[in-house]
């Protein structure tokens, strides 16, 4: 019975890899080595978990947030933000993937939502590189990478959920990501120069006769434009939370009703695209609320058996004899191979409460721990075989795209991901610093 919760995690594993749903294994699990280790009893407490985790407050923000980012897939802001970008840093080598970066980071500040981004930009931005010559796998990678920003990038859901589980204020969250999220746009940027440095022709810029029909002040009004609905979204959402407006649940529903706005600024609001934008996000909130309640039957099982306890003596272990560095170093390192195989919402529902609780004892700074799981699973996204991204990217691109090309894309971003999250672990400012400055006022 000592060992009771490492059997329970061991079976959960199993069956994950043998490709059940999640939320019946989560569940599945929990009632078996529930009545295991508590008797009928049990039943007599899991209907008071679930009723705390379906009427917490702030995971509104989750139905919230996503509904904004869906409504924005429908107005024609990415088709926009990518022609504009692509005309402004066409001029350079490398420029249309440049372009598609900092696109993503907008779309990502404006959204959130991976599958989204990635969809839009892999129909619209993958055929125009390759049109001008640029390298399958340069082109592909940059897609992949630069749509799983909105990972990081405040308001995230994933910043939303991994707050609510380890008990960290989702405005400090949202602060604490900024400078994390502009280095890996500064990262991913510098990557795709010295890439369209070494090898030219892979990446070449447009030619100068195609971009001679816009002027400076054309150029300049026509990026105005482009630029005005996310910077609206981001000022309107986050501006509200860092200014101690709103939290971060009435902050998400002033950004729904900014993505209808800017819908209906766009002349693509009716009521078809109202009524799938409500059925998309159902769906997408149904999914992550039904992992949620199955997370939280594990976690009452696995918590009332001892599994915490047993997670930290371990741990405890390696800190005695080789320091709490080596095992920061140990989860981070497991949370990545984790991702190979898991998607972000399982690691944060199943891992995160776990593992997080017991670093914030070592005595690392719980802001700082959670965005650096949160940058760690972004890379969950990009590593195959079961990067999201990746699979978004294979749907929507041309046939002469294979997955071997998007495999072997993603390599270098993925890299210049995790030196990202070296410089987080080595610079802890990049996260401290403006939620420091914000609260000493």
């Amino acid at each position: 019975m000592e060992y009771l919760p490492a059997w329970m995690f061991l079976a959960l594993t199993i069956l994950l890899m043998f490709g059940f749903p999640v939320t019946f294994t989560l569940l599945g699990t929990a009632l078996v080595f529930g009545l295991i280790g508590f008797g009928w009893s049990f039943f007599n407490l899991l209907p008071l978990r679930i009723w705390g985790v379906m009427t917490n407050v702030t995971l509104l923000a989750v139905p919230l947030f996503v509904f904004m980012g869906v409504m924005l897939e429908r107005s024609g802001l990415a088709e926009e933000l990518l022609d504009t970008m692509g005309l402004l840093f066409g001029r350079l080598r490398g420029g249309l993937a440049i372009s598609v970066v900092v696109v993503g980071a907008l779309l990502g500040a404006s959204t959130g939502i991976v599958g989204a981004t990635v969809v839009t930009m892999g129909l619209l931005a993958v055929p125009t590189m390759m049109r001008r010559g640029y390298k399958k796998e340069l082109a592909t990678g940059t897609v992949s990478a630069a749509g799983t920003l909105g990972q990081i990038i405040p308001p995230s859901i994933v910043l939303v959920l991994i707050g609510d589980i380890v008990g960290v204020p989702i405005g400090n969250l949202f602060m604490g990501a900024v400078f994390p999220g502009l280095v890996l746009v500064l990262l991913y940027i510098l990557y795709i120069m010295i890439a369209s440095f070494i090898w030219p022709d892979s990446a070449p810029a447009i030619p100068r006769s195609e971009l001679a029909a816009y002027t400076p002040k054309k150029l300049f009004l026509k990026v105005l434009r482009a630029l005005f609905p996310p910077l609206f979204l981001m000022v309107a959402v986050l501006g509200s939370i860092f200014a101690g407006i709103a939290t971060p649940t009435e902050a998400a529903a002033v950004g729904a009703v900014g993505a209808t706005l800017l819908t209906i600024a766009n002349g693509r609001f009716n009521l078809k695209v109202l009524q799938k934008v409500m059925d998309s996000t159902t769906q997408l909130t149904c999914m992550v609320f039904i992992i949620l309640v199955g997370a939280a039957a594990f976690g009452l099982v696995f918590r009332g058996t001892g599994g915490d306890e047993l997670v930290r003596n371990f741990l405890s272990t390696y800190a005695e004899t080789h320091g709490k560095w080596f095992v920061l170093a140990m989860v981070m390192g497991l949370i990545f191979v984790i991702g190979f195989f898991l998607d972000f919402i399982e690691i944060t529902f199943i891992h995160v409460p776990v593992l997080a609780p017991i670093m914030i004892e070592f005595g690392f700074d719980p802001v700082w721990l959670c965005i650096l799981i949160a940058v760690n699973l972004q890379t969950s996204f990009m590593t195959p075989p079961f990067g999201f991204s990746l699979f978004y990217l294979k749907a929507v691109t041309p046939p002469e795209i294979s997955t071997g090309h998007i495999y072997r894309g993603i390599i270098p971003f993925v890299i210049f991901q995790l030196i990202g999250l070296l410089l987080i672990v080595f610079f802890p400012v990049l996260v401290n610093w403006l939620p420091e400055v914000v609260y000493s006022r």
